[in-house]
């Protein structure tokens, strides 16, 4: 086989592939480093990796905003922010036992307005109490007059709020969440928000939320685990609610089949497949009720989401003023790290106030972005050189997930023709052999080599289809994408530099009745994922 020096260009294509088919041998490294072969009729693609991090759906960064009153930025959305918390209030999504599921899903609908537009996706935690009054918390629009207010009490009408005694706090509270109706309550409520969520293409992951302070299953607890956060020893009604744990795991797992659930402490719930928010990563005060407890888990992470938050506003992490000083200093930047990649976390939150237009900040977020959830390399893509109309045809391509948790939705794999001037798509078909919850990153990692020591796996797919559509004879782009089920749109990324605006990844020119004249496209001719701000998701 002869092998040709690949100078650069077009120009250079043409005279390589003017040569006779059995002379086609492997080009070189483009710019960028991918590499084309062309062998006995077939071409194999080996694109250059992306470097950057990704905005890609439900990993990465994670953002809040509290509606009303924390303004979202004109450069909206942020560079790598797909998924924003969601704190629903109790009583705006229900506020009478009567209430349907209509008044949830119109509440949602208007706190979630135009997030498919952006293609961002929400993760909601209904919850009662923002913050108890005996830790300073105040009642709903004491200082403003905004509907949506997450400060105070959301007490649904028909369940009295809480009674207690300040002075003995060995004496059980009344009403709230100690009411005789108040469990009986939470299952009809779970049962309409999974009516109105499970099947909500917005929702990405559900976090149970509802008892507790801020929803985070504590003040009151869960269980008596763990001691109480206010005073050494638990009391029944006051700092933990018997029973409550079965009547949300119970209620969680029968409304939620579709959507992946995720709980506050990796000690409680043991008897429930329920993915983590742990709210306090890289906090020395919370290794071992959170990131040792986390990892007892074991392989949890391969089918639940792991996630939460850096709150850099107390414990260890109370000297940084915001979250950009947090990542910028390295001992802590580099338990981050470790604990993303030890916990196989997808996603993180915390950074509603950063500034990511600070140069000083924008590599330390985009670390994190690439090291958090999935990360997808594409490589041996092949494909014959031509194909006729009603005749199968196979390709075949490689992914590893260098990444740190699974993408944990099955979506479709999409393979498709593209006319070659316009980019326009004239023919597609989905694959019906992956299943890219399955590709799993690597596991068990060296901090100090900076590798998982059990390294990622290769997934292998080969797939037969048939072009079904008559088309002009003459050269295609054949490119793949992942595709949001809700729309059929693109939208999960590869990280690879291949890539047209609108979210395909173009592999290589290909005939329909014919011979390509050239194979390999043009690195000029690819678009910048980072400056991608059209794709979208339709609700159906």
């Amino acid at each position: 086989m002869k092998k040709f020096i690949f100078i650069t260009g077009l120009l250079m294509s043409i005279f390589f592939y003017s040569c006779k088919e059995e002379d086609h041998g492997i080009l070189p490294p483009i710019e960028g480093g991918g590499t084309v072969e062309v062998k006995d009729g077939r071409v194999t693609i080996n694109p250059a990796e992306y470097l950057h991090a990704i905005r890609n759906p439900m990993k990465g960064l994670r953002e809040f905003f509290g509606p009303g009153y924390d303004k979202v930025r004109d450069e909206y959305p942020y560079p790598y922010g797909s998924i924003i918390k969601e704190y629903m209030q109790w009583n705006m999504l229900e506020d009478n036992e009567s209430d349907g599921v209509d008044k949830i899903i119109a509440y949602s609908n208007h706190r979630w307005q135009g997030v498919e537009d952006i293609n961002v996706k929400v993760i909601p935690r209904i919850y009662i109490v923002w913050m108890e009054p005996w830790h300073g918390g105040y009642a709903k629009n004491t200082y403003t007059n905004n509907p949506d207010d997450l400060n105070g009490w959301h007490w649904p009408s028909d369940i009295p709020g809480e009674t207690y005694d300040e002075d003995n706090l060995n004496v059980p509270i009344i009403g709230g969440y100690c009411h005789p109706t108040f469990q009986e309550r939470v299952k009809k409520l779970v049962e309409k928000a999974g009516q109105a969520w499970d099947n909500d293409p917005r929702v990405a992951y559900v976090e149970m939320g509802i008892i507790g302070e801020f929803g985070e299953h504590h003040d009151p607890d869960i269980t008596t685990v763990w001691a109480p956060h206010d005073q050494p020893n638990h009391v029944e009604n006051r700092t933990w609610l018997p029973g409550i744990e079965k009547v949300l795991g119970d209620a969680f797992t029968t409304a939620f089949k579709n959507k992946k659930v995720m709980v506050r402490y990796a000690y409680e719930f043991k008897d429930y497949e329920f993915g983590i928010y742990w709210d306090s990563w890289a906090i020395d005060e919370e290794i071992k009720r959170g990131y040792e407890e986390m990892k007892k888990l074991g392989d949890r992470w391969k089918t639940q989401p792991i996630g939460g938050e850096i709150t850099w506003n107390w414990g260890s992490l109370y000297k940084f003023k915001s979250f950009e000083e947090v990542v910028a200093d390295a001992k802590t930047q580099d338990l981050v790290i470790q604990q993303i990649r030890d916990l196989h976390c997808n996603h993180l939150g915390g950074i509603t106030w950063a500034n990511f237009n600070d140069p000083t900040f924008e590599p330390n977020a985009e670390l994190l972005q690439k090291t958090m959830g999935y990360r997808f390399l594409l490589s041996n893509f092949n494909y014959p050189t031509n194909i006729k109309p009603d005749e199968p045809f196979k390709i075949s391509f490689d992914v590893v997930n260098t990444g740190s948790s699974p993408f944990y939705y099955d979506w479709p794999v999409e393979i498709a023709l593209l006319n070659s001037q316009t980019k326009e798509v004239v023919w597609s078909k989905t694959l019906k052999t992956p299943k890219i919850s399955q590709w799993m990153p690597g596991d068990n990692w060296n901090n100090s080599a900076k590798v998982y020591t059990q390294p990622a796996e290769t997934n292998h797919i080969e797939e037969e289809l048939t072009l079904d559509k008559k088309l002009d004879t003459g050269d295609y782009i054949i490119s793949i994408s992942i595709l949001d089920p809700s729309g059929m749109l693109p939208s999960l990324r590869f990280a690879i530099q291949n890539y047209f605006e609108g979210g395909r990844h173009p592999m290589g020119h290909i005939g329909v009745n014919t011979e390509p004249v050239y194979f390999e496209i043009p690195t000029d001719g690819f678009d910048d994922m980072r400056q991608d701000k059209t794709l979208k998701y339709k609700i159906q």
